[in-house]
């Protein structure tokens, strides 16, 4: 018995979820279709397991998700989508323990087990995805100045002149989140200050120099 939203803007997908949950008649579904109305029925049900596709619903990045479900601390998710990026991966698995991960591609029993161990608290990881996580982390361990795509645009908001208030604002992030992402930026490139971080910028070609704060 549990509660479930389904927070999935395909038609067919939403079906195919909503008949696998309904196998037992004990449970609980609510619909979502986008942010501001799951944010409603988290409201009302903070322990629900959301089952979303992250790729067709109106987060405008991993942060905000990431907020979302640090302020609903007893809820599960099952990321359910066709294309993740490996950045993404590899933050929302790191980042918390609420995710669960499959695609929609994938076999049915990934599907099934996802919904099994959200139900009890746990989390699941599908095969691809894990490989993917592990890929990128090899990568970045041979490579450890690659930057991520969000880090990638944080530098080009520094090299800009925003400030740290200024970048969370524009991507509805957290102060917390933009540090960071900043601390985590100066150590890959191993520098220690923002003019170091510029400097890099536009050696890297990320942004020109009519584009950087003077």
């Amino acid at each position: 018995m549990g509660t479930y939203i389904i927070a999935d803007n395909q038609e067919l997908s939403r079906f195919a979820l909503e008949t696998i949950i309904k196998q037992d008649d004990s449970n609980t579904l609510v619909r979502a279709s986008d942010k501001t109305t799951l944010v409603e029925k988290l409201k009302e049900h903070d322990n629900a397991v959301v089952l979303l596709d992250y790729t067709l619903f109106d987060f405008a990045d991993e942060d905000q998700l990431l907020i979302v479900a640090e302020r609903f601390a007893k809820s599960q998710w099952i990321l359910i989508s066709d294309d993740l990026t490996p950045e993404f991966l590899r933050r929302v698995v790191y980042s918390s323990h609420q995710f669960s991960i499959v695609y929609k591609d994938g076999p049915l029993k990934d599907i099934r087990d996802a919904i099994e161990a959200a139900s009890h608290c746990g989390r699941y990881i599908s095969q691809r995805a894990m490989e993917i996580v592990i890929s990128r982390q090899q990568e970045e361990e041979a490579h450890p100045s690659i930057l991520t795509d969000t880090e990638t645009e944080i530098v080009k908001a520094i090299a800009q002149g925003k400030t740290t208030k200024e970048i969370a604002e524009e991507r509805f992030s957290s102060v917390h989140t933009i540090t960071t992402h900043r601390k985590n930026i100066f150590r890959k490139l191993k520098v220690n200050t923002a003019h170091e971080v510029i400097k890099y910028a536009l050696r890297a070609g990320l942004v020109d120099s009519s584009e950087f704060y003077i």
